[in-house]
């Protein structure tokens, strides 16, 4: 009975596994089961190979024999092990050639002595220092161009040139050649190539130096380095490049001061000139600079980037940020894309263009700008002007918005002054004129000290909207002048005591306008930087070019039936009566005329962009403002200079910018004396000038200004003729 129960209770017991469980299975009673001690390999139940983690040729001896026994297969042994299958066959030839030594770890690095010796090295360094290339080096100390290189690698480790015994300058000397950093770069290990001065006499465009300390106010180089990153690309992982954030901006200022703002513009300019202004070899190569900035423009910072330089300018020129005009700059476009047309004012045309958004502080200097979306109105934008400034001044802060007569609506008005802004703008629509007697004689003493004389009236006025139902209650000041009898009217929500304030303020817009037509000319705000379009929006209202072809017809042919009419009613003088053909065909002219008029009427007056024009695109614009926020710095550094040379210069209100231009490609000496790099400009075209330029490098020198990059303190100075 007892032994019965034992076999019942056997029956019904359940087989224990062959192998345990998390195992591979390479074929049937063959298992692998690894973890992070090692593995062991299981064959019916048996382990029959085992290592640790370390035991690598164990391993592969466990693989070789199941395969050399008939165990496995190689398929199945490479699949259950996770290798090639040319692996293991290699490593079954490996062992049955040189046994079990073969299957260990081979050692890392070269298999024979290095030719790169201590005294090899010092060979090809002081080849190098000799001027020699690199292949010439490889030929005469016979070893491979990738010895040279990596024997030459460290000498860009240490970017502080070498003392060396005073003397006279190299004239045109040559920069320090930096194959070594362009290889390394190329090979990841440098982010940047660091600035090296280039020290000679009669050096090209050392002159256009004299913008480093205004530039460094702007803080373009800093603000760039800190929102993209020095060396850095998509998702802030460091990226190897040989020009850096510095020398991609200075490069960008350098050619905007020589008149070459474009990225073409870079073949028309010496390469060795500019290096040696940012302290390199040479400056990049067109398709460099488009690469190098396609990749900043990738991140999508470029508002990030005017909104940090917005800040830098306002810390630095506080006085100047009360007063802000406003205004919208059509940039026309050449291009192949279906781009939305817009109206330049300028060529009196209507054309494929952009629409970009500027706001200036009060001297006219570039604070922001952005794209318009198409048809935008001024007064639509002056809505986003509201955003932006509230962000960079805060909500304490009651600026006057400055713009033209395309940003009229009293409406709007009343909504920027309950948001705490004064308005400041021209009157559109007619309005009574006044008596002379209500015009009285300000004068304004500007920032120069020049005298202005106004004949001013000053008076509160309500301007209606909405068809009368509403009221915006504001200051009219009209401007009066005698020789024409015209008079200027300027609506403005500011309560200055003084009316010649307001009446400066709003003629001070030509400063705005002079940064565009100088812009234009000089700096390339109207350049195409990117050849890359983007999708418009399909879904966009446009008016419907069927509903406008139908009113055309209806044009035209009431056209015709008035010259027909015409032509009846001289027959008629004539004594010529209308037969009844005739008469009826007018009928049907008429009848003709009504029906077509009827067709506009059943039209939409809008459709969607997609149905009009599918391919419709617009201009890709985030390099561009990349491009644009470079040039607007450099424009307000400009400035900076020209109002630094007005007490030095009498003739600086015409030829501040002429004389500083001449100053930009003038020759120099560079040299670094100490911690001191010394810029000595060529004199100039005339004895006052080079006065009026040596007094502005005593106030540049005041400033202690570092060179970008280094510790060199820039010291100005004019040579002695």
């Amino acid at each position: 009975m007892i032994q019965a129960a034992r076999s019942k209770r056997l029956r019904w017991m359940q087989p224990l596994p062959l192998v345990p469980s998390g195992s591979v299975r390479i074929t049937d009673g063959v298992a692998l089961l690894e973890d992070e001690e090692g593995g062991v390999v299981f064959i019916w139940g048996r382990a029959s190979f085992s290592w640790s983690r370390s035991d690598s040729a164990s391993r592969r001896l466990a693989a070789v024999q199941l395969v050399s026994t008939g165990v496995a297969s190689q398929r199945q042994t490479s699949a259950g092990f996770g290798v090639n299958e040319t692996t293991l066959w290699r490593w079954r030839s490996d062992y049955e050639a040189h046994g079990l030594i073969a299957l260990f770890d081979e050692k890392k690095g070269p298999k024979r002595p290095s030719v790169l010796t201590e005294e090899k090295v010092d060979e090809i360094r002081q080849l190098r220092r000799e001027g020699n290339k690199l292949r010439e080096i490889a030929s005469l100390t016979g070893v491979s161009l990738n010895s040279v290189q990596r024997a030459i690698v460290g000498l860009f480790e240490d970017s502080t040139p070498p003392q060396t015994t005073p003397g006279p300058l190299e004239p045109l000397a040559k920069p320090r050649d930096r194959s070594a950093e362009r290889w390394a770069a190329r090979e990841g290990l440098i982010t940047e190539a660091k600035p090296v001065v280039c020290e000679g006499s009669h050096l090209p465009f050392a002159g256009a130096l004299v913008v480093l300390p205004v530039l460094a106010a702007t803080g373009l180089v800093d603000v760039a380095e800190t929102v993209y990153g020095l060396g850095r690309h998509i998702g802030g992982t460091a990226r190897a490049a040989f020009y850096g954030i510095r020398a991609l901006m200075l490069s960008i200022v350098f050619a905007c001061l020589l008149g070459e703002p474009r990225a073409e513009g870079m073949t028309r300019l010496d390469p060795v000139a500019i290096g040696r202004l940012i302290g390199l070899d040479r400056a990049p190569e067109v398709r460099r600079l488009r690469a190098r900035m396609a990749e900043l423009a990738a991140e999508g910072r470029a508002d990030k980037f005017q909104m940090a330089l917005a800040r830098r300018h306002i810390e630095h020129r506080p006085e100047a940020i009360g007063l802000l005009y406003v205004d919208g700059h059509v940039r026309a476009y050449h291009g192949q894309g279906e781009l939305p047309k817009a109206h330049l004012a300028r060529m009196r045309i209507s054309m494929p263009a952009e629409v970009d958004t500027y706001v200036s502080d009060r001297f006219g200097d570039g604070l922001l700008v952005w794209q318009a979306p198409p048809g935008a109105s001024l007064a639509g934008e002056l809505k986003q002007v509201v955003r932006y400034v509230r962000e960079l001044l805060g909500e304490a802060a009651r600026p006057t918005i400055c713009f033209d007569r395309g940003g009229w609506s009293p409406k709007l008005f009343r909504q920027l002054v309950e948001g705490g802004f004064d308005i400041l703008t021209y009157r559109k629509g007619p309005s009574a004129l006044l008596a002379r007697a209500a015009f009285f004689e300000h004068v304004f003493v500007d920032e120069a000290g020049h005298e202005h004389h106004y004949l001013l009236a000053d008076r509160r006025v309500r301007i209606a909207y909405d068809s009368h139902k509403r009221y915006f209650a504001c200051r009219q000041v009209t401007r009066l002048d005698e020789e024409s009898g015209h008079q200027t009217q300027i609506v403005t929500t500011r309560d200055d005591p003084d009316p010649s304030l307001v009446a400066h303020a709003m003629f001070s817009r030509w400063r705005q306008e002079n940064f565009f037509k100088y812009g234009r000319a000089r700096f390339g705000i109207d350049a195409l930087d990117s050849y890359e379009t983007t999708p418009d929006d399909l879904g966009r209202l446009v008016a419907n070019p069927a509903r406008r072809d139908a009113k055309r017809e209806v044009i035209r042919a009431r056209a015709e039936l008035a010259r027909a009419e015409q032509t009846e009613g001289r027959a008629n003088l004539d004594g010529m009566q209308t037969d009844t053909t005739v008469r009826g065909a007018f009928e049907e002219a008429r009848a003709e005329v009504v029906r077509l008029e009827e067709r506009p009427r059943a039209l939409p007056a809008k459709v969607p962009l997609g149905e009009v024009r599918p391919q419709a695109a617009r201009a890709e614009v985030e390099r561009k403002r990349i491009h644009d926020a470079a040039r607007m710095a450099t424009y307000n550094a400009e400035s900076a200079l020209a109002r630094m040379l007005t007490p030095h210069y009498a003739r600086a209100e015409d030829e501040a910018r002429s004389l500083l231009r001449e100053t930009y490609r003038a020759s120099g000496d560079l040299e670094v004396v100490g911690n001191e790099l010394h810029v000595r400009i060529a004199p100039l075209s005339a004895g006052r000038r080079s006065r009026a330029l040596a007094a502005l490098c005593q106030e540049l020198t005041a400033t202690e200004t570092r060179y970008p990059g280094t510790d060199l303190r820039l010291v100005y100075s004019v040579k002695t003729p």
